[in-house]
Parts: structure tokens; C-alpha cells; sequence
């Protein structure tokens, strides 16, 4: 069964799918489906996404398990899982292609000069074997916050660190996102892709750390600017990326080989949002106050008004007790809706992730699984006493239900102006 197009205004869930497989002294390897038993479990995990109502649920594939070694394909498993996803309970995939980890066989990640190749014949690779069954890619989740775990933080491979190794990782990352597009078009021309990075908006009072804060908030968008053919000498991190050593004939390869993107995906979290404060002996921190789901609008509105395209709430949701959790879907959509009322085309709403999370610090920790687990999703889980991590409901699912129920507002058509 093809599925079908996206609907006016599509509900979604998704299930938290980061893949960093590689290991070393005080890394562990955090495969989130491995974490969360979702491999085990994936058939009631898809039930249960059935139950909320939604159309659509973010998934992603382990490129490092369907391609253990270079020209091996081992697609079983994911064929299962998307057989019954699409064919049996009637809900429109909307592929993962890279949510962040590459495979173990290619040395230096996104750095190694073939990495942009390789993802392209994967994305290939997925596209002509489910192309009946996925119309829907995202060729890269949040290409930007990847480059700073993997190239400024030196977290994740190929463990870079400072401002020089974020920008080698970002560029390698966003040549490979320019490859998987022209690879998706290739075989499969009626394909769209939701590209998906996280926002984020933040000030601060001092002035002297103002214009660093500003750079902050403008470097989101930079992946997507080099994919849209943005960066040249008008471009306000221009002179920032040739003073990090970019050349004007790399910046120039980006031009040349501009894409397009069907959608944009806007992740968004009540912690991407604030006042910054400076620490006693320097270096930023987010004030801890709460943040209204008003501000998911504003951040939204402002991605849709830089470029003009429609916009998916690909992931959003509150730590917090079940009624902060409400609380801000309510606050959330109601955001959307006024957004929808005032001509800004926002398509669709992702709760995000469907059930607990293992949080990312779990990669350097040392403690159990169970004290890393996030309560962000519909469902809550919990380890019984045979170690199975089980998902229990919560309020959220009848409250995502009746606002799945409620029909959102036509998008209206904005007034000329003058």
C-alpha cells in the first residue's frame, strides 16, 4: 500500500532514535532502540502509536546495523517493522535517514572525504527498497547540534573539538545531506523531504556578550543555508566561516550544488529558549525559568518567515510533571493555531518522543540504565522486575486524542500589504 500525502494538518509521534554505536575509554555506545528495547519490542511500540490517533511517526533506520560492512545489506528486520507500520496499522512513516551516528566501518565519520558517498548509497539503498511503502525523508536530524556533539564537544566520532572541528563536521554533515537529496530524487522522484534541525532563540543583558549570543542564534540555520545555496558574501557568518580556514571555493561547491527541501522541521524544547546569564569565571547559562509554549510560534514563525517554506513541528515536549507535560501541549498548539490563523503555513504537530528516553549523558556515564531515563513521551517507562522496559500509559494520550480531534484552523491567506 503507498501511503498516502500528508494530510492539511498532520499529528504526529516519533521514537527516539540516535544511533552512536562507537565505543571507547569513558564512551559507551547509546543505540537508542537498543537502550529502550525497541527492537524487541517494536511491534507493540507500534501499536501503541495506532492507539494515540496520530497519522505520522518519525522512526528512524540503524544505517550501522543494515550496513555492517560496506556493500552488505541485512534489511529484515526494518522490512518487518515498516511492513506492519504502512500496511497493517495504516500510518505514514516519516524516515529518519540519519539521526546522527554513521556506521563502524567508516573511519573519522563525517569527516572521512567519502562519507557524503557512502550516505548517498544508503539513502539510495532505502529509497529503492521502500519506495512503496515511504514517500517522507528526513536526510538529516539536527544537522547543526550533531556538528557541535561530534566536532565542538567531541562527544561523539570523530571526537573534534573547538570551533574549527564543528565547522569540518557541519560541512561534511551538509555535503552528505545535499548528496542523500539528489540520491532520494534519483530513484525515487516522487519522494519529499521534511529536513529537520533544532531551534532555538536566546539573549542575554551584558553587552559584551551579546554579539556572541547573536552568532549563536543565526549558527542554527547555517546547514540549511549551505543545502539552499545561501552562504555568500552578504551571508552574516560569511566572514565567521572564512576566518575558521573555509575556503570561497567550498562555499562556492555549496552554491553550485544548491537542493530545495519540501518541508522544514522545527525541534523545539521549553529549554531552547531564554535568557542567558555569564558565569562567575565567564562562559553562558540558560536562566532557569519557565518558558510558555507561546514561544514554539515564535520561533516557528520565525523559520517560516527566512524561508518561505511549510513548516512541521517535528519534535516538541516538557520535562516535568504530567501537568507541566499538559500543559504545554496546550500551550503548544494553541500557539500553532494562532500561527495558522495569521497565514503561516504550519502542516503539522509531532509529540516527541512516544515513550521515555535514555538521555544522552548516559553515553559518558557510569551509573545504571534506569537512572537515565527521560519522561518525555505519552507513555512513561519503567523497568519491571524481569528487566523488561515496560510503557505505561498516561493522561497525555487521551489529551493528544482530543486535540487530535479537534480540527486545526485553516491556514489563512495573509492581506497584501499597503
Amino acid at each position: 500500500m503507498a501511503n498516502p500525502f500528508l494530510v492539511d494538518f498532520c499529528w504526529a509521534t516519533g521514537i527516539e532514535n540516535t544511533f552512536i554505536p562507537q565505543i571507547r575509554p569513558g564512551f559507551r555506545a547509546l543505540d537508542e532502540y537498543t537502550l529502550t528495547q525497541h527492537y524487541q519490542q517494536w511491534k507493540s511500540d507500534i501499536d501503541l502509536v495506532a492507539e494515540t490517533g496520530v497519522q505520522a511517526l518519525r522512526w528512524g533506520i540503524p544505517w550501522y546495523r543494515v550496513q555492517p560492512r560496506p556493500g552488505q545489506w541485512e534489511w529484515a528486520w526494518v522490512d518487518q517493522v515498516l511492513d506492519y507500520m504502512v500496511n497493517v496499522k495504516g500510518i505514514i512513516p516519516i524516515l529518519d535517514l540519519m539521526h546522527y551516528g554513521t556506521p563502524l566501518w567508516l573511519d573519522n565519520s563525517f569527516i572521512n572525504h567519502g562519507y557524503p558517498e557512502a550516505v548517498a548509497r544508503y539513502a539510495a539503498a532505502v529509497a529503492a527498497r521502500y519506495k512503496s511503502l515511504v514517500r517522507y525523508y528526513t536526510p538529516y536530524n539536527e544537522p547543526v547540534l550533531s556538528a557541535e556533539w561530534s566536532g565542538f564537544r567531541g562527544e561523539w566520532p570523530p571526537y573534534l573539538n573547538g570551533e574549527d572541528g564543528y565547522i569540518k563536521v557541519l560541512l561534511g554533515i551538509t555535503r552528505g545531506i545535499i548528496r542523500t537529496v539528489e540520491a532520494l530524487k534519483a530513484e525515487q522522484p516522487d519522494m519529499q523531504t521534511i529536513q529537520v534541525e533544532a531551534t532555538r532563540h536566546f539573549w542575554t543583558q551584558p553587552l559584551e556578550w551579546q554579539p556572541l549570543v547573536a552568532r549563536l542564534n543565526e549558527q542554527q540555520y547555517l546547514s540549511l543555508d549551505l543545502c539552499l545555496g545561501r552562504l555568500n558574501e552578504d551571508h552574516p557568518l560569511y566572514a565567521f566561516l572564512l576566518n575558521l580556514g573555509v575556503s570561497e571555493g567550498e562555499l562556492a561547491w555549496f552554491r553550485d550544488h544548491a537542493i530545495n527541501f519540501d518541508f522544514l522541521g522545527v525541534n523545539f524544547y521549553p529549554w531552547s529558549y531564554g535568557e542567558l546569564a555569564v558565569r562567575k569565571h565567564g562562559g553562558l547559562y540558560r536562566l532557569p525559568r519557565q518558558t510558555h509554549g507561546a514561544a514554539l510560534g515564535e520561533v516557528s514563525a520565525r523559520v517560516h518567515a527566512r524561508y518561505q517554506l511549510p513548516i512541521m513541528i517535528t519534535e516538541t515536549s516538557a520535562k516535568g510533571n504530567l501537568a507541566r507535560r499538559a500543559q504545554w501541549m496546550d500551550e503548544t498548539v494553541s500557539a500553532l493555531y494562532q500561527l495558522r490563523r495569521q497565514g503561516v503555513a504550519v502542516v503539522g504537530y509531532t509529540w516527541f518522543p512516544l515513550f521515555s528516553m535514555v538521555d544522552w549523558i548516559y553515553r559518558r556515564g557510569r551509573r545504571p540504565l534506569e537512572n537515565y531515563l527521560i519522561h518525555l513521551g505519552l507513555y512513561d517507562s519503567a523497568f519491571d522486575p524481569e528487566g523488561v522496559l515496560r510503557r505505561h500509559v498516561t493522561p497525555l494520550v487521551e489529551r493528544y486524542q482530543k486535540q487530535i480531534n479537534n480540527p486545526a484552523p485553516p491556514i489563512m491567506a495573509k492581506r497584501p500589504e499597503g
